[in-house]
């Protein structure tokens, strides 16, 4: 007698409980993990004797090439986040022992020297991919019960390591973006109809596709209809309409964290972190809605701080690299003590709000990760991963195949009912197929990125 269609997903609210209520880790913890797959990817450079135009002459040489990529930083990335969790301080310091001992054999500190406005890209590069690699390992490991439940995602106050995935997507873009570079447009709203048009279409793309398969959502993430994509339009669209210079964003931004900061602690915060909800579109998505304040906010500091440390003046005056490093130092310093101390007396870290510690220890983060890049220039050279190019070039659409996967893998598999070793294989499998799609989409001459 029961005529209902079955449901694509019987177990979404039992995986929706699996990823709420969640407290998290530490910050140390957080660190630890960017600083493991950091250190994977400078020995992966150590070990990489030909460059990536040399590997890229046939698809066999740049696959062979691509497959020592894979098993020398992504395999042993998904295993320091899974199966390897409760030893990640170890692995941290075994990786940094090994990384000294192979540069002091290999003797590469003398390798050239380079300068100038372009000097800083390929760190910069190496950051991007860092990023989107643990992204887009974490988004499906997280549904797995061999990911532990103090690396996702907070429900209201605390920090993790997927707590930093939305917040980094905002300053990477930041870091590489027009307005860090001093790029003016003559006519502001074509560009912002280019930047917003793909990820509103995205947003949508996403609302349409979760609501027809029933897909698991955590509403206090973003809202009931509020995802991702939206986040990043929203944040491109006010910038578009209050652009200033890249040398005064930084104000802008910190005068907008300070005023949000304000509200959050006089009520909003209560408001945002309730459970109860109207039927008015707001209410419905205060989540995301609201935490646009606290991403723009982080978007144009990360503006001036890109600007502060790569572009000033470029034209006229090339800084060295070395001025580089120290003025990155510092300012990794400093917005460490900002996120200590605004934690511990303003208000504790959010992710669901994108309140004032959420962006300053995000920030934090992300500069100690460009920094070690930097800091390794001399040792491991200027070299690119065919890997790393891959993803770099077309770095959205590894975003957008890594969900395309995620969604196929969840709507397949039970994941929370997995063994440790089925998951182990699932999770390498589909690591696997996202690189060898990347890198046949890089092969055949694709290219979208944000350079």
């Amino acid at each position: 007698m029961d005529s209902f269609p079955k449901s694509l997903n019987p177990n979404k609210h039992l995986r929706e409980q699996f990823v709420s209520n969640l407290p998290g880790s530490s910050m140390l913890e957080v660190s630890a993990l960017l600083n493991n797959v950091a250190l994977l990817m400078l020995l992966r450079h150590t070990f990489c004797s030909q460059t990536v135009n040399d590997a890229c002459r046939s698809l066999k040489s740049y696959l062979a090439s691509v497959a020592l990529d894979y098993v020398f930083l992504v395999l042993p990335t998904l295993l320091i986040f899974t199966v390897l969790a409760e030893w990640v301080y170890i692995c941290m310091i075994g990786l940094l022992l090994l990384l000294v001992f192979f540069t002091a054999v290999k003797r590469t500190y003398s390798l050239p020297y380079m300068e100038g406005p372009n000097a800083s890209r390929a760190s910069i590069s190496s950051y991007r991919v860092v990023t989107m690699f643990i992204t887009c390992l974490c988004i499906l490991a997280v549904d797995f019960r061999i990911y532990p439940r103090d690396y996702a995602k907070t429900e209201t106050y605390g920090t993790s390591l997927m707590d930093l995935g939305v917040g980094s997507f905002v300053l990477m873009n930041a870091v590489t973006s027009r307005q860090a570079r001093n790029i003016k447009s003559s006519i502001w709203w074509k560009a912002a109809f280019k930047s917003t048009t793909p990820l509103l279409l995205l947003g949508f793309a996403r609302l349409a596709s979760t609501l027809s398969l029933d897909y698991q959502v955590h509403v206090g993430e973003y809202g009931v209809n509020w995802n991702f994509f939206f986040t990043l339009a929203g944040v491109s669209i006010l910038t578009s309409i209050l652009n200033v210079p890249a040398e005064y964003s930084g104000i802008l931004g910190s005068v907008i964290l300070v005023g949000y900061q304000s509200w959050l602690t006089n009520g909003l915060n209560v408001y945002l972190l309730s459970n109860e909800r109207g039927t008015d579109v707001i209410s419905r998505n205060k989540e995301g809605i609201f935490s646009l304040f606290g991403y723009w906010g982080m978007y144009l500091v990360g503006v001036q701080v890109s600007y502060y440390l790569f572009f000033e003046n470029h034209t006229t005056k090339q800084r060295s690299k070395h001025e580089t490093r120290i003025r990155i130092c510092l300012l990794t310093i400093m917005f460490w003590i900002l996120t200590l101390l605004i934690d511990r007396y303003v208000e504790r870290i959010s992710r669901r709000m994108c309140n004032l510690a959420y962006v300053t220890w995000v920030v934090a983060q992300n500069l100690q990760l460009l920094a070690l890049r930097l800091l390794a220039d001399n040792i491991i050279g200027h070299k690119t991963l065919c890997l790393e190019r891959a993803f770099d070039r077309n770095l959205l659409a590894s975003f957008l195949v890594a969900n395309l996967l995620t969604g196929l893998v969840n709507l397949s598999v039970d994941t929370i009912f997995v063994s440790p070793l089925s998951a182990v294989l699932i999770l390498v499998s589909y690591s696997l197929t996202l690189c060898v799609v990347m890198v046949l989409i890089d092969f055949s001459g694709v290219k979208y990125k944000f350079w």
